[in-house]
């Protein structure tokens, strides 16, 4: 290569990163990552997210929410974010930001329209679901939660092809209808060769507020059971409570406002599980 009058090569800047590259610049920066996952929709999995990435980040962990539930985000909303995801000087799309330690990304922070639908096939996601990772002024993190949409589509596929050390958590109800489907998405991560952290039994219970009484709305214990049948360690139950609903409804951190019931004492013990995980 002939250098110039500057003593530089003919290039006088570097190449620009491949997009595989950024991912993998980002992920070096990021401790545990897990795959926040379920059968079917209906089972509360995005509630466990968000839950669970604020459990993990009153520990003191910094964390990331990263929504790739391409056709229907709602952790923006259920964190109550608001707004556009802003670019920064180095020309990475900055998080939306919920607390000192915990930011969120969504395809939601890119569009003007909050109701528009996003109509993608299955090599924009991918594409998509690249430039969060990559593209994404994550900075060091402790764990990054994913949180994606129901089933073994594109979407938990992409994510098991560009982090291959995420291990997922499933996400069911007791209900048989839905233990179905979860039996599908253990074998999904064994066909992946993702490791499964654990399985999740969430709206397990109903406590009654006048009598005291627990009411099994969707039965009890087939979280468990699947679990145990897979092979995979179960990590908990989550009871139902409607004030989930309500606080999810208006972005309000439920794990604050309800900081002594039987939920938040159950997402704390999950998170740290999680933090005590190898």
């Amino acid at each position: 290569m002939k250098p110039n009058q500057k003593g530089m090569g003919i290039m006088d800047k570097p190449p620009e990163e491949s997009p595989d590259r950024q991912a993998a610049k980002s992920l070096s920066k990021i401790g545990k990552k897990f795959l926040v996952m379920s059968g079917k929709g209906g089972v509360g999995k995005s509630s466990v997210s968000v839950n669970l990435s604020i459990a993990l980040s009153n520990l003191g962990y910094k964390v990331g929410l990263m929504d790739v539930d391409i056709h229907g985000p709602d952790i923006p909303r259920m964190l109550g974010l608001e707004g556009m995801l802003g670019v920064n000087e180095n020309k990475k799309l900055q998080p939306l930001i919920f607390s000192e330690n915990l930011t969120a990304v969504s395809i939601e922070g890119l569009l003007q329209n909050k109701d528009d639908a996003v109509i993608w096939r299955g090599p924009v996601k991918h594409s998509a679901i690249r430039q969060f990772i990559g593209e994404v002024d994550w900075g060091a993190l402790d764990y990054l939660l994913i949180d994606a949409p129901p089933g073994t589509g594109d979407e938990p596929l992409t994510v098991a092809q560009l982090i291959d050390d995420t291990k997922a958590i499933i996400v069911t109800t007791p209900q048989e209808v839905a233990l179905a489907d979860i039996r599908k998405s253990i074998n999904f991560c064994k066909t992946v060769g993702m490791e499964i952290f654990g399985l999740v039994e969430n709206m397990s219970g109903f406590e009654c507020p006048h009598c005291g009484k627990t009411v099994s709305l969707f039965g009890r214990g087939g979280g468990e059971r699947t679990a145990n049948h897979g092979g995979i360690p179960f990590r908990g139950r989550i009871p139902f409570d409607p004030e989930m609903v309500s606080c999810g409804d208006s972005g309000i951190s439920y794990l604050e406002k309800w900081r002594e019931s039987s939920v938040s004492e159950a997402f704390n013990r999950i998170a740290r599980q999680v933090s005590e995980a190898d």
